[in-house]
């Protein structure tokens, strides 16, 4: 039952789509992209927000099959469907929304992702432009493409910070983990800076799935609270929360480590795969639940069994020690 319970909170930690909100023209044109090439760019016409435009996940489509949302389906208001947008962004076109964004604007915006038949890795990608407000989540485990937005953003924001804007009127926001993976290819940051192999992020804003993905030996370091799932599906590296982090820490976590200078909520490494993660605090309830391997090292925690706490080796003692922590009070979970 507890696994019943658990699998349900995690399939709901984003917003349903709202199939009666929103009306959408649209209209394809052309325009220069930054290499030079021409490239379409498709116009979206908005009367409302409507949720999950240019969401690479259909809003995660393999845990409701199509019961919330699908690629078939037609953005309200017109014949262009939710498919045809990402498969635009895919093929490296523009997306321009000429009014409001909802919830999850570009989720997983440049993943390949193996259940729509993809290789699981980054692909090359178009940009969104926004001319009005974006709702929460927006670019949650984003990794490729950027987005313009000439009006606010409502936090928590997603994978994402923010550069200096390369069009004039628009704010411009790139994936973290295609900065650390690929560089800045000519972009200053706001709010941060990228030293060597580390981004510090600075900037004051709440975010969910920082690193995710990450899988390259490289260290985010962000100051200040986050939202959901820090270090979603990473694969090496190292992500750091110089405070909170919220539900689904770790979520699928392969690789890399994880450090949380402070408590998290519920469901930390859930379906952890490998690698390590740190709490400084309290993990909180449903921890490790469905864990295949790795290592879990906080002050306290309730784990869901087989997970157990066990007693701190040497090994763990000097890691604890070597990422600055000191191990009295810790306590291992495996």
């Amino acid at each position: 039952m507890i696994w019943f319970f658990y699998k349900e909170r995690l399939d709901n930690i984003t917003d349903d789509v709202k199939q009666d909100e929103g009306l959408v023209m649209f209209k394809i044109f052309s325009r220069e992209s930054d290499e030079g090439r021409e490239r379409e760019l498709l116009e979206i016409e908005v009367t409302e927000g409507v949720d999950c435009l240019g969401d690479f996940t259909f809003n995660f489509h393999w845990q409701h099959k199509g019961e919330k949302l699908d690629p078939s389906w037609k953005i309200p208001g017109n014949d262009l469907t939710f498919g045809e947008v990402v498969e635009h962004l895919k093929n490296r076109g523009d997306v321009r929304i000429n009014g409001d964004a909802g919830h999850r604007l570009a989720s997983s915006m440049g993943v390949d992702l193996q259940y729509f038949g993809g290789t699981g890795g980054d692909i090359p990608v178009g940009n969104i432009y926004v001319e009005g407000d974006v709702d929460t989540r927006m670019g949650i485990s984003m990794t490729r493409g950027n987005i313009f937005v000439k009006g606010s953003v409502k936090e928590p924001i997603g994978n994402l910070v923010e550069v200096k804007s390369r069009e004039k009127d628009y704010r411009q926001f790139r994936s973290i983990t295609d900065i650390v993976s690929n560089g800045l290819e000519g972009d200053k940051l706001v709010g941060c800076q990228f030293i060597g192999k580390k981004i510090i992020i600075d900037d004051g804003t709440v975010k969910d799935t920082v690193g995710a993905r990450l899988d390259v030996e490289m260290e985010i370091v962000k100051s200040g609270d986050v939202d959901l799932s820090t270090g979603i599906l990473m694969r090496h590296g190292t992500a750091r929360i110089n405070g909170n982090a919220g539900k689904n820490t770790g979520a699928l976590l392969n690789g890399g480590t994880i450090i949380i200078n402070g408590d998290t909520d519920d469901f930390t490494a859930i379906d952890m795969i490998k690698g390590i993660i740190i709490v400084n605090g309290n993990a909180g309830k449903f921890l490790a639940a469905n864990k295949k391997n790795g290592m879990i090292l906080a002050k306290n925690g309730s784990p869901i069994p087989p997970v157990s706490e066990k007693p701190l080796q040497n090994a763990d003692q000097q890691l604890l020690i070597a990422q600055g922590f000191n191990p009295s009070g810790f306590k291992k979970f495996e």
